[in-house]
C-alpha cells in the first residue's frame, strides 16, 4: 500500500500547489467552474443547459489535504510492524475460505504479476493527472483544468484513506499467508507477525483503479456525452481494473473477493465525488440544515434535506 499512499500524496501535491496560487484571487467561498459556453444565445425553456461541474478550492483543498495525510498516517502505521496478523498460527486453513477465494492459494504464484499490477494502476494513475490537462486544453480554460484534477485528487486520496482504513480493521491473511501457513503445518514453532501479510481486504491496485476509472467516466460522459470518448473510458478503464485486480490475484497479493470489494468501493467513491460537484443550471442541487431545540431545552435536533 505505500506505492497508493505516495501516489496519492503526489497527485495532491500537484493540486493543492495549484490552489494555493489562486488563493490570492479565490476566498474560502469562491467557487470554481468552467466558463460559460461562448454562444451568446441563451437556451430555450425546451432545452436542458450543459451541465458543469464546481469546486471551492480551499475547501475541497483541505478536504483533499485531510484524506491525503489521514491515508499516509495510515501508511506509516502500517509500515512500523506493530500491527500484528489476527492469525498469525498455522492453524488457519484454506478450507475455510469461499470457494471463489480458494483458487487464490491453491495456484502457483506468478512472480511478474506484482508488476504488472503497479505498471497498469500507473497507467491509471498517470490518466488522473492528464485528463485534467487534456480538459483544459479542450475548453481552452485553466479553470477547466484545476476543477478535473481536485475531483481527481479528492476521489483518489478518499478511496485510499477508506481503503487502509479497511485493511487496518479487518486484517485478513493474504493468500500467500495461507500458502506460508499451510506449508509449515508441521512445524509447532511457526507463527506469521508480518504486518503486510494481513493486510489482503481489500485490495488498494483494484481501489484506486476503480475510482479513477469511475471519475474519468462520469466527467466524460457529462462533458461529451455525443461522442465515442465516454465509452471508450469506460471500455478501457473497466478493462485495466479488471486487469489490476487478476494481477494482483495471480500474485497471491489478494483473494478475488478482496478485489470484488475493492472495485466496489473505488467506483462507489469514484462516481459519488464527481456526482455531488456537479452543477446543473436547470436544476440546481441545495442543501439544507436545520436545528431546533426540543420541548424541554435540553437537547435539541438536527435535520438535513436537500435536492439532488
Amino acid at each position: 500500500m505505500t506505492n497508493l499512499g505516495t501516489a496519492s500524496r503526489t497527485i495532491f501535491v500537484c493540486t493543492f500547489g495549484v490552489v494555493s496560487l489562486l488563493g490570492s484571487e479565490a476566498s474560502a467561498q469562491t467557487v470554481l467552474q468552467p466558463p460559460p459556453s461562448p454562444s451568446s444565445s441563451s437556451p430555450s425553456p425546451t432545452e436542458t443547459a450543459p451541465p458543469k461541474f464546481a469546486v471551492q478550492p480551499l475547501t475541497d483543498g483541505a478536504i483533499v489535504a485531510v484524506n491525503a495525510g489521514f491515508a499516509g498516517l495510515l501508511d506509516l502505521v502500517m509500515g512500523t510492524g506493530e500491527l500484528r496478523p489476527q492469525q498469525i498460527s498455522r492453524d488457519f486453513k484454506s478450507s475455510s475460505l469461499l470457494k471463489i477465494d480458494r483458487g487464490a492459494v491453491s495456484q502457483d504464484i506468478d512472480p511478474n504479476a506484482a508488476t504488472y499490477s503497479n505498471i497498469g494502476l500507473g497507467i491509471l494513475v498517470g490518466y488522473a493527472v492528464l485528463d485534467p490537462i487534456l480538459s483544459g486544453f479542450r475548453e481552452k480554460s485553466a479553470r477547466t483544468a484545476l476543477v478535473d484534477a481536485i475531483l481527481y485528487a479528492e476521489t483518489i486520496s478518499l478511496t485510499v484513506g477508506v481503503t487502509n482504513l479497511a485493511k487496518i480493521a479487518v486484517r485478513r491473511p493474504r493468500p500467500v499467508a495461507y500458502k506460508d501457513a499451510e506449508a509449515h503445518e508441521n512445524d509447532p514453532n511457526y507463527s506469521n507477525a508480518d504486518t503486510d501479510s494481513s493486510l489482503s481486504f481489500f485490495s488498494g491496485h483494484a481501489s484506486v483503479s476503480a475510482a479513477v476509472t469511475a471519475t474519468a467516466t462520469y466527467l466524460a460522459f457529462v462533458r461529451e456525452p455525443k461522442t465515442a470518448r465516454p465509452w471508450i473510458t469506460l471500455i478501457v478503464g473497466t478493462a485495466l481494473t479488471s486487469f489490476v485486480g487478476f494481477e494482483r490475484v495471480r500474485a497471491g497479493k489478494h483473494f478475488p473477493t478482496d478485489v470484488i470489494a475493492g472495485a466496489m468501493a473505488g467506483a462507489g467513491i469514484g462516481i459519488l465525488v464527481p456526482h455531488f460537484h456537479r452543477v446543473d443550471e436547470n436544476s440546481p442541487r441545495k442543501f439544507w440544515v436545520g436545528a431546533a431545540p426540543t420541548t424541554l431545552g435540553t437537547g435539541g435536533t438536527l435535520s438535513l434535506s436537500g435536492i439532488f
